[in-house]
């Protein structure tokens, strides 16, 4: 039985990849924060299944007795300050864990299980002002917010400690990946909380920034198998993980309200306090490279997505109306 142990598991994608590698047959641990109380909503299934352990991305020492503990396999690293707008108004901590938190824990893989296989969750946020359509391993990266560029570091730590160390270290570099398991801070999220909560009379209107900015959106659930299968290649590298289709916010009002039967422009207005200091107009995913040498391919579409999310808003919050 494997060990995979996973940082951020309490996340949307760590929830997803620890179901996905249970049912592989792994045994499963998962590292969380030591705080006053426990976030447990989105792993609540699992707990019984899966091992927590406590450590943090800001304490090297916490992580290396992690992984000297569990003795891990494979290392999925998918904790980080995540959320874009909040990089620009807490940028310090943002560098310290998305940025540092990586170098610290392949510090901790160097000097205690060297021939564990990392993962490092990379981002399409990373090539930020793009300077080619679509975008794929070689493009420039070109960040534009500070999580960006946090993800840069963390992206290009990983290459480094793969090629100064001889680490199997790889990084995926995942465009925007949404479920119903994602945070309510996050377009899609919002989006779909707010036509269910339009529906069921618990709001009239929906404040959102920039409704032309085009992402290439893919289901969370499909990500983390790509994840998983970059860790069983013979050798080390790294890969763009996308969708290859990209679409505007306003096209994920249209299908969200559509599928509630309301019309979105009757109810968004433009909130410019939600507006980027610095947009990120156009993100879209070559992801050729992983398709051909991963055989991994997207298998939910946008618009199923959407129109799973906002049935989930409203099922949780029918009980409200």
């Amino acid at each position: 039985m494997p060990t995979a142990l996973i940082t951020g598991v309490t996340g949307q994608d760590g929830s997803y990849l620890a179901e996905f590698l249970l049912a592989k047959g792994y045994r499963v641990v998962g590292v969380v924060r030591r705080t006053s109380h426990d976030s447990y909503e989105r792993i609540q299934h699992l707990v019984g299944a899966i091992e927590i352990v406590a450590a943090d991305l800001l304490d090297q020492h916490s992580l290396q007795s992690v992984v000297a503990e569990t003795q891990p396999d494979e290392i999925y690293n998918l904790a980080a300050q995540s959320f874009v707008p909040t990089s620009w108004t807490q940028p310090v901590l943002t560098g310290e864990f998305t940025a540092l938190g990586v170098t610290r824990l392949l510090d901790a893989i160097r000097l205690v299980k060297p021939g564990a296989k990392f993962y490092q969750a990379s981002s399409s946020e990373m090539f930020g002002k793009v300077r080619e359509t679509p975008q794929r391993e070689t493009t420039p990266f070109h960040p534009r917010s500070p999580y960006g560029v946090a993800k840069v570091y963390g992206h290009h730590i990983t290459v480094n400690y793969r090629e100064s160390y001889g680490l199997f270290a790889v990084s995926g570099i995942l465009f925007n990946h949404e479920s119903p398991r994602r945070g309510l801070e996050f377009v899609t999220r919002k989006i779909t909380d707010g036509v269910a909560r339009i529906k069921l009379r618990l709001a009239t209107s929906l404040q959102l920034g920039n409704l032309d900015a085009k992402r290439d959106w893919g289901y969370a659930g499909d990500y983390v198998d790509a994840m998983w299968r970059m860790l069983q290649q013979p050798e080390p590298e790294d890969y763009v993980i996308g969708t290859g289709v990209h679409h505007s916010v306003r096209d994920c009002c249209e299908v969200a309200f559509a599928h509630a039967g309301l019309d979105w422009q009757h109810f968004v207005e433009h909130d410019p306090r939600c507006d980027r200091p610095a947009e990120v107009d156009t993100l879209l995913a070559d992801p050729s490279k992983a398709c051909a040498r991963l055989g991994w391919g997207p298998s939910v579409s946008f618009e199923a997505l959407i129109r799973m999310m906002v049935d989930a808003d409203l099922a949780r919050l029918q009980g409200k109306a």
